[in-house]
């Protein structure tokens, strides 16, 4: 990344005059010149956000911006607010007759400052969001900004990804240097590159979107009144936030169209924008403490957004992780967000290169980067360009890290290279070769047996997730460095009593071979036993399966083929128990830490339960046969005091050995020497 300076100067001016067209037809910008015709804004008694406009003039653009609302209504109750400041034309008049809006008039004029506070005074929302007359607002706008409040405890302010009409970014966020200067991140850029699609902690955001809570506004005293009539009252709100203990963060998902300059101009010695050399310093002077601990002139830009990082991380395993897919991506999920709040820029690569926008989407609000195609070819080549930047490499399963763990170290050199075995590939072929008596498979295993512990000793530390693996590699290798990082699951709880209750499920997809043979299982003996038992009984799988299993059992009684849900919570939710008929495989079972943490009880396999604490009759009920599966259920649906037994030592189980809090303490001991 170019440096702040000349450099970065520079690179702005070249990008500005680049030739483009005027609007980018991808984002549906309201026309300015049209006719007026009255329409209705979304309007709620109870609002949980007050939307705040002051305007002054440029009617036209203020009736596009409220189209713009119209058009894009918010899931979330809100009200919009536009605070007239004694506009020179007719605004106010052709303003009333817009539907659901309130329509405040300034006295006297007060600027943007005094206009906003004026907007706040009078606003009904727990959350207030101030809005730029200038601005076209996108979907997701408002809902977007609401969410990161409620996925981060610490957000004290939230501000939208600010596009030009031409499709380009306008601000991802903002810089402040130690001399008060401000730099808009990202400006010009890609607005879908990937630096710019993960939330993060900034200096400051624009007041052109921002978003902060009512009583944190009130108790900070509102926009500081000495910046009036506008510039830099933004960035000192972002300040006096901090001072409280809290955040200012960019927020990815919510878009918004940003004429820049329309209200007060670019020339910063005449109009509106003579007032900002002027208010930088009463915030340099207002700030001076705070300000010493912010970059100095002349940081790069590239170390100046990682100035409050402890370093950056770069993860990459076989495909992008989405967690209803399977339990490694659940997992994986929750170290990235993990390393994110133990302070680390954490970059994800797809090995396969693909991610889809959705996945973006939900890994850039973990504050994870996502670098896949068309912006990143691969990972030898941004290893090139950004290896230097590395303090950690984390290569997941030995497919991965067996092609580029060498590469890591060469073009990574101050990075301390991770390897997450997922599971250990080499036991799980050792187990299905001998299930299956199969020769070729057995010598499958070995081969995967000599590359995993190759890897192992190559490697600063290994993450395995059962402590029965944990065990086994010091045996093998009583050198290597071995943390336990297990499955990571949040404590959901029990919704439902034993008498609503009723069915089986099995959770797992096509893509895992022990998932397959469990599904055949199921269908050829357990399910045929358990309705002797049972005669009503169905057994519910929950992930992807293909066509041609669908063909094979689609006809067997009571076997219901879902294929992957959005939510697991309905069925588990109301189901007796979760059946985990595994008769191979290694690793921690996702699939019953995902129904222990709902309460549900497991009826499951000797080698399902490996390495997750579970003792039988008291935490689970252990079935090897069919006829065992069948009667473990029938137990479960007749003696209701153990089934409410084993559900509450379930839960316990999930929280004692699965919590985010080991995991937090894994990822820490793992790194502490790869600080700086």
């Amino acid at each position: 990344m170019a440096l702040r300076g000349w450099r970065g100067t520079l690179a702005r001016v070249q990008q500005e005059f680049q030739r483009r067209p005027s609007f980018d037809d991808s984002l549906q910008v309201e026309p300015l010149d049209v006719p007026f015709e009255a329409f209705a804004l979304p309007v709620s008694e109870q609002p949980l956000v007050s939307v705040i406009i002051p305007v002054y003039g440029k009617l036209e653009y203020t009736l596009a911006c409220l189209r713009s609302i119209a058009r894009h209504a918010p899931n979330a109750p809100c009200e919009v607010i536009v605070v007239d400041d004694r506009s020179p034309d007719d605004s106010a008049a052709r303003l009333e007759q817009v539907g659901g809006l309130r329509l405040l008039r300034n006295e006297r004029n007060v600027g943007f400052v005094g206009s906003c506070n004026a907007g706040a005074a009078k606003a009904r929302g727990q959350f207030l969001l101030f809005l730029n007359n200038d601005t076209q607002v996108m979907p997701n706008w408002l809902d977007g900004l609401l969410c990161c409040f409620s996925d981060r405890e610490d957000c004290g302010i939230a501000g939208s990804r600010l596009v030009y009409p031409d499709g380009r970014l306008q601000e991802a966020g903002g810089l402040v240097f130690a001399d008060g200067s401000c730099w808009n991140v990202g400006k010009f850029e890609q607005r879908d590159a990937p630096p710019w699609r993960r939330r993060r902690e900034v200096d400051y955001v624009s007041g052109a979107s921002l978003m902060i809570r009512r009583e944190v506004f009130e108790h900070i005293g509102g926009f500081d009144a000495r910046y009036a009539p506008a510039y830099y009252e933004d960035t000192d709100l972002a300040f006096a936030v901090r001072q409280q203990g809290l955040k200012a963060y960019y927020e990815p998902s919510s878009t918004v169209i940003h004429c820049e300059g329309i209200s007060a101009g670019t020339d910063l010695h005449a109009g509106m924008k003579r007032h900002q050399l002027t208010n930088q310093k009463a915030f340099v002077a207002k700030w001076e403490t705070a300000l010493a601990a912010q970059p100095p002139v002349g940081t790069s830009l590239m170390h100046a957004l990682r100035w409050r990082r402890r370093g950056r991380i770069l993860v990459v395993d076989s495909m992008t992780p989405e967690p209803t897919r399977d339990s490694g991506s659940l997992r994986l999920s929750a170290i990235l967000r993990l390393l994110d709040e133990q302070g680390w820029a954490v970059s994800f690569l797809p090995d396969d290169g693909r991610a889809s926008d959705e996945e973006i989407r939900a890994l850039g609000a973990l504050g994870t980067e996502v670098l896949c195609r068309p912006w990143v070819s691969d990972l030898p080549h941004w290893l090139r360009a950004h290896g230097h930047e590395l303090r950690a490499v984390m290569l997941c399963r030995h497919t991965v890290a067996g092609q580029y763990a060498s590469l890591a170290r060469k073009l990574a050199p101050k990075a301390r290279l991770l390897f997450d075995t997922v599971d250990l590939h080499f036991l799980r072929e050792r187990r299905a070769a001998e299930l299956s008596g199969s020769s070729s498979m057995a010598r499958q295993a070995q081969t995967s047996r000599k590359s995993e512990l190759a890897l192992i000793e190559a490697s600063d530390v290994t993450f395995v997730v059962s402590p029965h693996e944990q065990t086994l590699l010091a045996a093998e290798l009583p050198l290597a460095k071995v943390e336990l990082l297990s499955n990571i699951h949040e404590v959901h709880g029990c919704r439902q009593p034993h008498p609503a209750r009723r069915d089986f499920v099995f959770i797992g997809g096509f893509g895992h071979p022990p998932n397959v043979d469990a599904v055949r299982w199921i269908a050829s003996e357990i399910l045929p036993a358990l309705r002797l038992q049972l005669p009503d009984a169905r057994v519910h799988v929950l992930g992807d399966v293909p066509d041609t299993a669908r063909e094979e059992w689609g006809g067997v009684p009571g076997l219901e083929l879902h294929g992957r849900v959005p939510d697991l919570a309905p069925w588990l939710d109301g189901a007796l128990a979760s059946l985990a008929p595994l008769r191979f495989g290694a690793g921690v079972k996702g699939k019953i830490n995902m129904a222990m943490s709902y309460g549900v009880p497991v009826i499951a396999t000797a080698v399902a339960v490996e390495g997750m604490h579970l003792k039988q009759g008291q935490d689970v009920l252990l079935a090897d046969t069919a006829d065992a599966f069948a009667r473990a259920a029938g137990q479960l649906q007749q003696d209701g005091d153990l089934w409410q037994r084993l559900s509450l030592a379930s839960i316990d189980n999930v929280k004692r050995h699965f919590s985010s809090r080991l995991a937090y303490e894994a990822l820490e001991r793992a790194l502490a020497p790869a600080r700086g």
